[in-house]
């Protein structure tokens, strides 16, 4: 066993992943109205995915965003 713990601790590591986290993604925060958080969730785990991904791929629909869209 190579370590008490299976990924590293500690302020270095929090830092290292707080910079990965900062450079490869976009934050957003949306707010919604109180009990839609219940109905966006049950929809997504009726999908079998996470409520991000959900609303990622509502919000890429909505945007006529498709799988491709980095490629220029």
């Amino acid at each position: 066993m190579p370590g008490k713990y299976e990924t590293p601790r500690g302020k270095a590591a929090t830092d290292a992943k707080r910079r990965y986290y900062e450079k490869s993604y976009d934050r957003l925060y949306p707010a919604v109205k109180k009990g839609k958080k219940e109905l966006y969730l049950a929809a997504a785990q009726a999908a079998g995915i996470s409520l991000n991904e959900w609303m990622e791929r509502a919000l890429d629909a909505a945007a006529g965003i498709g799988e491709n869209w980095q490629e220029k």
